[in-house]
């Protein structure tokens, strides 16, 4: 561990100021051009930018929106998905993965997760399928409710890709859509060298601060390969009207800010320098916690996948206890998520219990992510380690 250790006396969770002043001439310049066109909502800030994350993530399609949130919404609405409707999902996610559902009156159904990563188990949609489904043409249809089975979505969690791999194919067989929540998973790749977001039928990216690509404010992106849908997502994000005041279809404002466009074009070119910085922190997390203690369990990565660390997640006994410890330390520590989707209040009518998702209900007692920011010193994580460690030892 660094000499400088001894120097150090709080770690926050995330440090965005140290990345501001980095990049704080460039930002300042940007929001200026947009100050001075006074075109602040949608275009040329808006459409450069999607042009850029297009290529960056290996789409056709990049639409801009108002949020990660709003991402999913208007996804699922270009699928024309409403009440009826069915949608597998993961319940160890952010609420907004299992509220936009519910928001167009459809239905979550809950699979659980892969122990390892965290992600939609594949197992357990084929199981779904299998033991509650009956396929009626071109419909999967759950034959406890009579619904229609229409989407999945799976949520590249943490900062890895989901295995979609098998996903894809199961997901055509059954004619179902696959929508991916990539919220946390901008430039994370499966073990072929997709980007998160690309394969399925649309990707959902957020652009809240934290996130590793951060605007100054919310922000999201759906991206596609299909013409169609991203045509229809271009007027869903304006109330649905095209041209404008003439109304097909009933879509919201969920347009991109200017302002927000021209931070995020600034801060893509940084963007692999900074998962670089994440991912070798990552690296030294595992080697110095995996090295002394076994009672940690360390994030497991896709064998000659891309993980972009948006979290770097433990798996521990006593979690609320080391996060309390940390605190006491000054070192900033969090726990996503404390309670599956299918624990939530405003889910109980779906008739789900406890003990329903093991692994999700086992993952929200005892994961806890700890700094892993690209400014992260050395010395900082040193001193992030050795409390983890002090705590078990």
């Amino acid at each position: 561990m660094s000499a400088e250790i001894d120097t150090v006396d709080a770690v926050p969770m995330l440090d965005l100021k140290t990345q501001y002043k980095q990049i704080k001439t460039e930002v300042r310049a940007a929001i200026d051009e947009v100050c001075e066109s006074q075109y602040f909502v949608m275009g040329p800030k808006v459409a450069e930018f999607e042009s850029a994350a297009a290529t960056y993530n290996q789409v056709k399609h990049a639409i801009g929106v108002s949020s990660g949130s709003d991402a999913l919404l208007i996804a699922l609405m270009a699928l024309d998905v409403g009440p009826g409707d069915e949608v597998i999902t993961s319940p160890f996610t952010f609420f907004a993965t299992g509220g936009a559902i519910s928001r167009l009156g459809a239905t979550p159904v809950f699979c659980d997760i892969d122990r390892d990563s965290y992600n939609l188990s594949t197992l357990a949609v084929q199981k779904f399928i299998d033991d509650i489904c009956d396929q009626k043409g071109d419909y999967l249809v759950n034959k406890k409710t009579g619904g229609r089975v229409k989407v999945i979505i799976p949520v590249h969690l943490f900062g890895q890709t989901s295995d979609m791999a098998t996903l894809m194919p199961l997901a055509r067989k059954h004619g179902l859509y696959v929508v991916e929540d990539a919220a946390q998973a901008i430039g994370a790749e499966t073990s072929t060298g997709a980007r998160a977001g690309s394969i399925g039928d649309i990707g959902c990216y957020s652009f809240f601060p934290s996130k590793n690509l951060g605007a100054f404010g919310d922000g999201g992106m759906c991206v596609t390969q299909s013409d169609e849908i991203a045509e229809k997502l271009r007027v869903l994000r304006v109330h649905g009207g095209k041209p404008k005041y003439y109304h097909s279809m009933i879509g919201g404002n969920f347009r991109l800010d200017a302002i927000q466009a021209a931070v995020l074009s600034v801060k893509l070119k940084y963007l692999d320098g900074w998962t670089s910085r994440r991912q070798q922190n990552a690296a030294r997390y595992n080697e110095l916690l995996s090295t002394r203690n076994s009672r940690i369990g360390i994030p497991k990565s896709i064998e000659g996948g891309r993980h972009i660390f948006n979290q770097y997640t433990i798996r521990v006994e006593n979690r609320d206890k080391l996060r309390a410890y940390l605190a006491e330390k000054n070192i900033g520590a969090d726990v996503y998520y404390p309670v599956p989707l299918h624990q939530q209040v405003c889910f109980s009518d779906l008739g789900y219990g406890d003990g329903d998702f093991s692994e999700s209900e086992s993952a929200a007692a005892k994961v806890i992510s700890i700094p892993v920011y690209p400014d992260l010193s050395t010395a900082q994580q040193d001193y992030v380690v050795r409390h983890v460690l002090d705590f078990f030892d």
